[in-house]
């Protein structure tokens, strides 16, 4: 059969992502993507190390980020995005800062990571107070509130689950639970964490319940990334994405809320 009257695939924009060696959510990543941006992953070596911040320290060693930036160099990425909040959080804003410019060294783009994205993404919406769901442990989420403290985000409120493993596969009801739990009165957004927590789908749902803005690591990774390249993210019903989706003024939920590190 001739095709040739198709004229071969579209151009394509690309977005390098380097992730965790226990990354499951490519899937979740594509679907903010528009069809004309490709994006090209990677993944940090294994290590057998459970969820935590050695874990994080671990696979977001400059040695490793340059070896997984050179490798995508191979398909000429516009742009790089290191896709692990823990990872990018665990060194503190100056950290997080030194991994951008470590990869930006390596591959002779610009570099971005997930915890860099999310304080871009407060700022765009103008939350300075946010809830906070996260998968991770105590110390894990004690680290990230000390480097949103850093970069003078105050949390309201968090819920925590304390996995070490398998995050990819807790349930949508579970993260929209903790979601309403966290959320406090004078929360002006919340942000779930860890990118390979699933929450596509459960946005739409908790910002028409919460009536605040809700953000994810995999959003505002992909947010971020395509802004950079002039190029917007999709999806349906997600303040981050669709001003006319933003609210203000939160509905509280009945439940009570977790209390602060004691």
């Amino acid at each position: 059969m001739d095709v040739s009257f198709l004229g071969g695939p579209r151009p394509q924009r690309g977005v390098g992502v380097v992730a965790p060696f226990d990354f499951a959510l490519d899937r979740e990543l594509w679907r903010w993507v528009p069809d004309d941006v490709s994006l090209h992953l990677t993944r940090t070596p294994f290590v057998p190390v459970e969820v935590s911040l050695d874990l994080a320290r671990l696979v977001s060693e400059h040695e490793t980020l340059g070896d997984a930036v050179r490798a995508l160099n191979a398909v000429a990425p516009e742009i790089v995005a290191y896709a692990c909040t823990s990872g990018s959080f665990v060194g503190g804003v100056a950290g997080e800062r030194a991994m951008c410019e470590a990869m930006t060294r390596a591959g002779a783009v610009p570099s971005l990571t997930t915890s860099g994205a999310l304080l871009e993404a407060l700022e765009e919406l103008g939350a300075r107070r946010i809830a906070l769901v996260t998968p991770y442990t105590v110390s894990v989420t004690q680290s990230l509130e000390e480097y949103l403290a850093e970069a003078g985000i105050t949390v309201t409120g968090r819920s925590y689950m304390g996995l070490t493993s398998h995050i990819w596969k807790v349930p949508y009801r579970e993260v929209v639970e903790m979601a309403r739990s966290s959320v406090r009165d004078s929360a002006e957004a919340l942000f779930i964490s860890c990118t390979n927590l699933p929450t596509y789908d459960v946005i739409p749902q908790l910002e028409a319940e919460l009536r605040i803005p809700v953000i994810s690591a995999n959003q505002v990774t992909m947010w971020a990334a395509l802004r950079q390249l002039g190029t917007r993210a999709v999806g349906p019903y997600q303040a981050l994405l669709d001003e006319s989706a933003r609210r203000g003024g939160p509905v509280l939920p009945e439940q009570n809320p977790q209390e602060g590190w004691a």
